[in-house]
């Protein structure tokens, strides 16, 4: 995730607490998702998280450009 940009990941893990919760939420679906692995398939639940997750990263997405805007 945002691997081009891992030092401006790492400055809003620092200073932003809104960026750092999205992103702790984000990892902790990442990891529930990646143990319930290929036997859960179409389950509604995984579905459900693995969407949830993609807003967390959409989110996390608005803020680092604004991050990134900001140092321009």
């Amino acid at each position: 995730m945002f691997e081009d940009q891992l030092q401006a990941v790492q400055e809003l893990l620092e200073i932003d607490p809104q960026f750092r919760e999205l992103y702790e939420q984000h990892q902790d679906l990442k990891s529930k998702i990646a143990e319930m692995g290929p036997r859960s398939l179409g389950d509604f639940a995984v579905e459900r998280m693995k969407k949830e997750k993609l807003l967390l990263k959409d989110k996390m997405a608005v803020i680092l450009h604004r991050h990134t805007e900001a140092r321009v």
